[in-house]
């Protein structure tokens, strides 16, 4: 009897030596597997998004969906650090300030499109010439407004003059809306379905509503990423992204819901990445309708709304702050948030019973993301208890942002990134009068606004940049063609075979230093 259970033994081991030596026969021979098993290290990550991206031109979209595609495919000629949040060089090799109204930047050589089209001056003039032309309509154009002039000094020189100085230059050009395009792709084809940078990842493939991917540049004019292939699926429900992502389907989410961020947080196999951010989320008045284009309207909603208990939902992943430039924004002063309208239900009810507001429905407008939903459904109840009668549309985000554009909402949901970190390239996109059918949703139009925005922007004297965005914050706080509903956390949820991942307080993240262990 021993020998038979010796034998059985001996026979179920010589099987599992052949299983395994069947198995490290394809190693051998260099096959790659997803799966991420023991010696066998995945080189492609999937990125789960419950929208799919606008577009992915930089110079033709303007919303964070689109930016994070943008970003793995283009550059600017500058960065933010994300440490001190200072532009850096990128592109850019150099630059000089001869006068205050002249920008000299030396441009790195030796740098290709991915359709080999070279990078050179003549390419950064052509994408700011496009990103000005009023023609072409870019939502960010804002960016570039005050460059009066682009000129090429050489192949690889570009001097940008302005008629008054323009205080937040570099920051406006480490925008992923300044990112530099290829202009032979550009003029014979669309870059905003087929994009050509000179990122780390080239662009392969667009099933619209369903995936979108990106491969390795081989050709990138750094070292190459560690990644071979990068994947954003559509995942339209948060939670079935969460299960993809434990499950291993996804590696990698961002703008975690509070609703879903202590089930992440349980995963045993997902790293969770939070930290206070510059992007504002906020609920804003359509100006040029009745009777959002009444202070007194405007202040009732503002009386009635409370921010402390809709940020006490967030589950740590806001902060309760309601000055329009946040305290991680250039321009911040906390005198502003003091300022603001405070919480006072019985006097929002008494506004709305003198000026009969409560006799005619308002509806409120809200893209199909589950932060925006919820900060929907929790104003609207509010609303509801201060006698307004309330209803609440939502839509696909693309076309949100069409309608929002173009004047046909009535009160929205919707938040700025403040990518840039810069209080004046905040205010003067979102609410300076230039900006009405670009990207001011609000439609408002304040001439001393506008005047000290203005004036934010023409100076290089950091100080009086504060100063002058202090009065205009307090100004717009006062007016309230916005309500602030919280200063966002950002955050990111990843796989932890994910190494060398970081997300930076403006919300952007690259794939381009990492790596799958």
């Amino acid at each position: 009897m021993k020998k038979r259970l010796t034998l059985i033994a001996f026979l179920i081991i010589a099987l599992f030596t052949l299983a395994a030596c069947s198995s490290g026969s394809d190693d051998a021979s260099g096959g790659e597997s997803s799966s991420g098993g023991s010696g066998d290290v995945p080189k492609e990550i999937t990125y789960g998004s419950t929208t799919d991206a606008k577009g992915l031109s930089p110079i033709d979209t303007n919303d964070s969906v689109s930016s994070n595609v943008i970003t793995q495919v283009y550059e600017t000629l500058f960065r933010l650090n994300p440490e001190t949040m200072e532009p850096e060089p990128l592109l850019a090799e150099s630059y000089e300030t001869p006068d205050e109204n002249t920008w000299v930047i030396k441009l790195n050589e030796g740098i290709t499109f991915h359709d080999g089209t070279p990078f050179n001056a003549e390419a950064v003039k052509y994408t700011f010439d496009e990103l000005k032309d009023p023609e072409r309509a870019a939502p960010r154009a804002s960016l570039l407004e005050p460059i009066a002039s682009i000129e090429v000094q050489d192949e690889y020189t570009v001097v940008l003059k302005t008629e008054q100085p323009y205080g937040p230059m570099l920051a406006a050009l480490s925008h992923t809306n300044a990112s530099i395009v290829s202009p032979t792709a550009d003029q014979e084809g669309d870059i905003n379905r087929e994009p050509v940078g000179t990122g780390p990842f080239v662009f392969e493939a667009w099933n619209e509503g369903d995936s979108l991917s990106l491969t390795k540049n081989e050709d990138y004019w750094r070292e190459p990423a560690q990644l071979e292939k990068v994947t954003f699926k559509i995942v339209p429900e948060y939670s079935t992204a969460i299960s993809m992502l434990q499950t291993g389907e996804i590696q990698f989410l961002d703008a975690i819901p509070s609703d879903h961020i202590s089930r992440i947080e349980s995963l045993d196999n997902v790293e969770v990445q939070k930290k206070e951010g510059t992007r504002v989320s906020y609920l804003g008045f359509n100006m040029e309708k009745e009777p959002y284009n009444e202070l007194e309207f405007r202040q009732a909603v503002a009386y009635a709304i409370d921010q402390e208990a809709y940020v006490s939902q967030l589950n740590g992943l806001g902060v309760h702050n309601e000055s329009i430039i946040g305290p991680r924004v250039f321009g911040y002063n906390e005198e502003a948030n003091e300022s603001a309208y405070e919480f006072d239900l019985e006097k929002a009810k008494q506004i709305i019973e003198e000026n009969g507001y409560g006799n005619e429905t308002v509806t409120l407008m809200s893209p199909n993301r589950d932060n925006y939903m919820k900060m929907a459904e929790i104003v609207q109840s509010q609303l509801t208890e201060a006698g307004l009668k309330v209803e609440i549309e939502t839509m696909e985000w693309g076309a949100y942002l069409d309608a929002t554009r173009v004047g046909e909402h009535e009160i929205s949901f919707s938040g700025w990134a403040n990518s840039t970190a810069d209080g004046s390239e905040l205010l003067y996109p979102n609410l300076h009068s230039d900006n009405i059918d670009a990207s001011n949703n609000a439609r408002y139009n304040n001439e001393e606004f506008n005047k000290l925005v203005e004036e934010s922007r023409v100076t290089v004297d950091q100080e009086v940049r504060k100063e002058k965005l202090h009065a205009a914050n307090m100004l717009a706080i006062e007016d309230a063609p916005w309500i602030i509903m919280e200063h966002g956390m950002v955050t990111a949820a990843f796989d932890k075979s994910i190494k060398g991942f970081e997300i930076d307080p403006t919300g952007t993240w690259s794939l381009y230093r990492v790596t799958r262990e």
